[in-house]
């Protein structure tokens, strides 16, 4: 008798613990959709990485955050809009999911803006990188620790913007090579823009689009520049095999992940601008992520492993802050002007359109028989108050 009381009274408490567990909600639940397959699936997983060890960092190693445990939820969409768009709804509705985090496409990113505004949840937009994001298709419920287009832009004309400097472009058609474009072409005050290339994202034969590059450039005068925005499949660096140095032709372009820098190393001296190479930011943040890569992967981190960890920093700073209190409302309120650690430095979302302002890093291109890839050393690193990024947001 006394047992069977001594049960159900302990079944009780169970119960009740449980129920409250429950009421409090004991866990903050976070959706990450990317591109775990598709053209851009090397991304995808670099930042999915980046995004758990970032958590593990930011939480020493708990997975908690004001007495919750925080909860990933992986969505693949695979690169594609439709797709990112209803996973995302699934998600937020039937995955309970607090915020989301995601994607790696700008036009996956551009269809899943107005479903965080539907369901009036957060989506910290990570590393899709267009500017219409935090642009004229922003909501407020949209945040970026990704760097956005006219960051990239802004940065690289730091290299390239001299006089007496003609220039023309090569970029994938859709948002994140256009978008770029019109970045660059905007923050561009003293060379000249003769010519603009778009081609498919599936390119895999240059040559036609790289003869019209060098039809408006081979004549021009002085230093002559084909500057690439390129991501995913294809190698643009192709272009090169139509022996541009006879014409005086050079190539710049940003910064990328490891394996698409291999071919750099045909480039030495090349310049311009990247958001992040492991041996570049010297700070506490990004030498723990930087071990913690080589213990577990024995290899460096790359471009966008950086990113997938600051979105991690930026979150779990809010949700310290709120207490583990992940209601829209709250974190808008606590993410807006707020200041957060990452493996690039101290960023800030600026109030106006939630995107994290952050430094980026002049390089020019030194070749290491050490190292697979081209090696960007820095030139010097261009601060948040160097750059004049445009607010572009109508709301």
């Amino acid at each position: 008798m006394f047992q069977t009381t001594r049960r159900v009274a302990v079944m009780a408490l169970a119960c009740g613990a449980a129920a409250a567990f429950a009421q409090s909600g004991g866990e903050i639940r976070i959706a990450h959709v990317y591109s775990k397959t598709g053209p851009l699936e090397a991304y995808g997983k670099q930042t999915q990485v980046g995004l758990m060890m970032g958590l593990q960092y930011a939480t020493g190693g708990t997975m908690m955050v004001g007495g919750k445990k925080i909860v990933v939820i992986e969505k693949d969409d695979q690169g594609k809009p439709d797709l990112g768009k209803s996973l995302l709804a699934a998600a937020y509705a039937d995955d309970k999911a607090d915020l989301a985090i995601g994607p790696t496409s700008s036009g996956v990113a551009l269809a899943m803006l107005p479903v965080a505004e539907e369901y009036q949840k957060i989506l910290l937009v990570e590393p899709a990188v267009a500017d219409s994001i935090t642009g004229d298709k922003w909501n407020k419920y949209i945040f970026r620790t990704g760097r956005n287009s006219s960051q990239d832009a802004i940065s690289n004309a730091v290299a390239l913007d001299k006089a007496g400097t003609t220039i023309a472009t090569l970029a994938q058609d859709y948002a994140f090579g256009r978008d770029g474009v019109k970045a660059f072409k905007d923050a561009v005050k003293t060379a000249k823009i003769v010519h603009e290339e778009y081609l498919p994202t599936s390119t895999t034969d240059f040559t036609a689009g790289a003869q019209r590059l060098i039809d408006k450039l081979k004549d021009q005068p002085g230093r002559k520049v084909i500057f690439i925005i390129w991501a995913g499949a294809g190698n643009p660096f192709k272009i090169a095999d139509l022996d541009l140095k006879r014409y005086g032709i050079e190539i710049a372009t940003g910064g990328n992940i490891l394996p698409a820098m291999a071919s750099y190393k045909n480039f030495p001296g090349m310049e311009g601008a990247t958001y992040y190479y492991f041996g570049i930011p010297k700070n506490p943040v990004n030498e723990a992520m930087v071990a913690q890569h080589y213990t577990q992967f024995k290899s460096p981190p790359d471009f966008f492993t950086a990113g997938g960890f600051s979105s991690a920093m930026a979150v779990v700073t809010a949700l310290k802050k709120t207490n583990g209190d992940a209601k829209a409302a709250t974190l808008i309120k606590t993410m807006e002007g707020m200041s957060f650690e990452t493996p690039k430095g101290t960023m800030t979302f600026r109030k106006e359109d939630h995107q994290a302002m952050q430094s980026m890093y002049h390089f020019k291109i030194k070749v290491d028989p050490a190292f697979a890839w081209g090696v960007p050393e820095l030139v010097r690193e261009i601060k948040p108050s160097e750059m004049n990024v445009p607010i572009r947001n109508k709301k």
